[in-house]
């Protein structure tokens, strides 16, 4: 996810010398001075001791880890911190840190990489309206963004739109193999699966943005006709109730979050608890 928001942020015209990037594994550090030109170094102090503005973009359980070293920072103010950690709660995160720090969460996904992602973000009541703005205009660079007003939303939001693009690969995924089993070849299979995708995606969001938006169920329901070929399908998905399977997906997906606050977030309040 880093790879992407890095991507992203100068694909939308930010200077490579902007950013500073720590990472302990030296592969990837080359890898990433050489794809996007931005100054590296093994040390987490190192690249935040001077920037205002950090990013965590680390797995939930190297949070206490990387927080205790971070607190070894000389700050001359508070940073502003935007945590993309699926789980861990603000109130986790500033106990870890241990020194006052201005946190928000957001959870971005992959296609940040091409301008094309979406982050849902959340803000405690201490953050700024300035505060907010920063992280908002960061996070933009790499797609759309919307805010959630209670914290525990942030799991859902992982479980959609974090999660979301593996679940429509896997839809990809299957579509080409059956398109292959019914001997279509390869090359042409993903053709069709990954231009049909990208077309339906562009109406929806056209629809989504008109003055009297259609909601998908009605896109759905223009391109089935009775007793058609596209009924035929969908009556094979109802049957198979993939909908009780989405549904059970992102509760699975969003449950998990929840754990993650509960083994990483130290004694946090999760799912909305008040402290």
């Amino acid at each position: 996810m880093a790879r992407c928001m890095i991507g992203g942020l100068i694909n939308a015209g930010l200077s490579p010398d902007q950013l500073i990037v720590s990472d302990p594994y030296a592969p990837s550090r080359a890898a990433l001075a050489a794809e996007f030109g931005v100054s590296v170094c093994e040390s987490n102090v190192q690249a935040a001791q001077s920037a205002g503005i950090w990013v965590l973009a680390i797995k939930p359980q190297m949070f206490p880890s990387v927080a205790a070293e971070l607190a070894e920072c000389k700050l001359g103010q508070p940073p502003l911190v935007i945590s993309i950690l699926a789980g861990i709660p603000t109130s986790a995160l500033a106990l870890g840190f241990k020194f006052a720090a201005k946190i928000v969460r957001a959870m971005p996904n992959t296609p940040a990489l091409l301008g094309a992602g979406v982050s849902g973000l959340y803000a405690g009541a201490d953050v700024s309206e300035l505060e907010r703005a920063e992280a908002q205009a960061l996070l933009q660079v790499c797609g759309a963004t919307a805010w959630v007003a209670q914290e525990h939303l942030m799991d859902t939001v992982t479980a959609t739109s974090g999660s979301g693009p593996a679940y429509f690969f896997l839809l990809m995924e299957a579509m080409i193999d059956a398109a292959k089993l019914q001997g279509l070849s390869d090359a042409l299979a993903r053709t069709l699966v990954l231009e049909t995708a990208l077309g339906a995606a562009l109406m929806a969001k056209q629809s989504n943005a008109m003055t009297e938006p259609e909601t998908v169920a009605t896109l759905r329901q223009r391109v089935t006709s009775p007793g058609g070929t596209t009924a035929a399908a969908l009556q094979v998905f109802e049957a198979q109730q993939l909908r009780s399977i989405v549904e059970a997906a992102l509760e699975a997906a969003r449950a998990r979050g929840a754990e993650m606050a509960s083994q990483f977030g130290a004694a946090a309040p999760v799912n909305g608890a008040k402290a």
